[in-house]
């Protein structure tokens, strides 16, 4: 039984070796950066695909003298900034439950506080809180992590991760599930999403069985509950001041989709369609029983012709342009499919509304940014992942409206890419998925947040974000979640792109950052001494 894994991307941070002996005495002042004096502010309230083309690499070179300012943002109020957020390192909490490498996390909160971000991302990984038994549950390590994102005035955005880490490229750590949940799993199969050739994939619990006591008499729905309900309970006093977002996972990658696309072992590969992933036991009951209902008894075994992982849509005989997935049978099934993940981001959702209703930390939830083969009519890479989106329907405002439900921000991937950029053969269109959901969101009435797919630190990839999160009004973005924070983040030229990005994001785009910082105010990376930097030689932590 082969087993396939994803998760999300690479780790690291500032890990300042001279900076050990001042440390020890004070853990709050790294003795290598220069900051501009700084009042924390007050802590008041203010999640896709992650592979990089080679197409986006050539890009590089032609983007290296965009300017951010260069965009034209006339007549920009104070209700038009985007408060921007950085993600933390996987690994920010070990294994065994603490915070990992502290000092050189202090040395770079510091560094992003005075960048001038609103705060950081970080994942609450459910393998390690909950994997010495149910109900079991170890905070220490994200207790610590609060706490000193506290003393910087900074904020967070928490993700209920309720999926594996691992498997993806660029990770550099593995986190599975439970021990006790994997155990499970291992005497019952059917626990997990499963493909039609009957490969599994132990990243996350089938929605299939979301309403089934499975987990040694609890639903899955209750044990997220029972872990939301926990975090609630142990946070309570920074639950709308520290911790102002609660991003709750609700599949792979902690996106709201089916695994269509797993990348370990090659099984799949960009650009291909990807599967269908209904085939454990209680997702073929639930299309049985549905078809039957319909009196189409022989429309419950799922599609016979929807290719494989690595094909393109003509390819397929459901795909394809005149394919099966316009005709009356392919509108059930996808109906179906994706009727099934709505209900799922429902179900949790509402657990999670009822848990943090009233603590004044914002609720989100991810959407996965699925742009390739967007150009064709069926759609069909986001057709497998459980997005009902093609020539003829719109897929994301269902979505949209169930978070609406919740008062729930949709948080969209692939905010940074450009059609240019773009496999042409795969019929990739990232700007035209990402206008596409904005619509969605502002058509529903739902607040939408954004994150780059990709690891980018070139100005054009900030001046797309820019211009994304700024085109019409009442259709921006609330907030930016930037991907990742690693020891690349702070190299020189990268770093002055990020504060730059960062002060166009709160000033319209009005902000420069200086070419010079002699008196080291405008937050130039010259501030890590050039003396420092040549005795170090490791500067990140992995």
């Amino acid at each position: 039984m082969a087993l396939t894994l994803r998760s999300c991307s690479s780790t690291s941070f500032i890990n300042l070796k001279d900076t050990t002996k001042s440390l020890r005495n004070n853990d709050d002042l790294p003795c290598a950066l220069s900051f501009p004096n700084r009042k924390p502010s007050s802590h008041h309230l203010r999640p896709s695909m992650k592979l990089y083309s080679h197409e986006v690499q050539a890009t590089h070179a032609r983007t290296r003298q965009e300017k951010l300012h260069a965009l034209p943002h006339p007549h920009v109020s104070n209700d038009m900034k985007v408060p921007v957020f950085v993600m933390l390192p996987l690994d920010t909490v070990t294994l065994g439950g603490n915070l990992n490498k502290p000092r050189a996390m202090n040395a770079s909160l510091m560094a992003l506080r005075s960048a001038g971000v609103e705060g950081v991302m970080v994942d609450v990984w459910w393998g390690l809180v909950e994997k010495d038994g149910p109900t079991e549950y170890n905070w220490e390590g994200y207790a610590e992590l609060i706490k000193m994102v506290a003393r910087h005035g900074l904020k967070l955005q928490m993700v209920m991760s309720f999926h594996q880490c691992g498997g993806n490229v660029g990770d550099s750590c593995s986190i599975p599930l439970p021990p006790w949940v994997l155990e499970e799993m291992s005497k019952n199969p059917d626990l997990v999403y499963t493909d039609r050739s009957g490969r599994r994939n132990p990243e996350y619990i089938s929605l299939g069985c979301d309403t089934l006591p499975v987990l040694r008499g609890r639903t899955p729905i209750q044990v997220y509950t029972d872990y939301m309900r926990s975090f609630r309970n142990r946070f309570a006093d920074y639950l709308g001041t520290v911790i102002a977002e609660i991003q709750v996972g609700m599949g792979l990658c902690g996106e709201l989709r089916y695994p269509a696309y797993p990348e370990s072992n090659g099984t799949w590969r960009f650009p291909g369609i990807g599967e269908f992933q209904c085939y454990d036991k209680y997702m073929r009951a639930s299309l049985q029983a549905s078809a039957e209902e319909i009196g189409q008894e022989d429309w419950g075994s799922g599609p016979h012709d929807s290719g494989h992982y690595n094909q393109f849509p003509e390819e397929t005989g459901f795909f394809r342009r005149d394919g099966a997935w316009n005709t009356e049978y392919g509108q059930f099934f996808l109906e179906w499919y994706s009727s099934k993940l709505v209900e799922h981001g429902d179900r949790i959702l509402a657990a999670a509304s009822g848990i943090f209703q009233g603590t004044g930390a914002k609720l989100s939830g991810k959407v996965a940014g699925i742009h390739w083969h967007y150009r064709t009519r069926s759609h069909a890479a986001e057709l497998t992942a459980g997005y009902y989106n093609t020539r003829y329907r719109d897929g994301y405002i269902p979505i949209a409206r169930m978070m609406r439900r919740y008062g729930v921000v949709l948080n969209f991937t692939c905010i940074e890419m450009k059609d240019v950029e773009q496999n042409g053969s795969a019929g990739c269109s990232p700007q035209g998925l990402v206008q596409q959901v904005k619509m969605a969101a502002q058509t529903v009435g739902t607040e939408l947040a954004g994150e780059n797919a990709l690891e980018r630190y070139d100005p054009g990839a900030f001046a797309q974000v820019l211009a994304t999160s700024r085109s019409g009004p009442g259709n921006g973005l609330s907030s930016f979640t930037y991907l990742r924070m690693n020891k690349r983040l702070f190299e020189g030229d990268n770093w002055r792109n990020l504060v730059e990005f960062v002060k166009s994001m709160s000033h319209g785009g009005g902000a420069r950052v200086s070419e010079m910082d002699s008196g080291r105010t405008d937050l130039y990376v010259g501030f890590v001494k050039k003396k420092t930097l040549a005795k170090e030689n490791d500067l990140a932590l992995v």
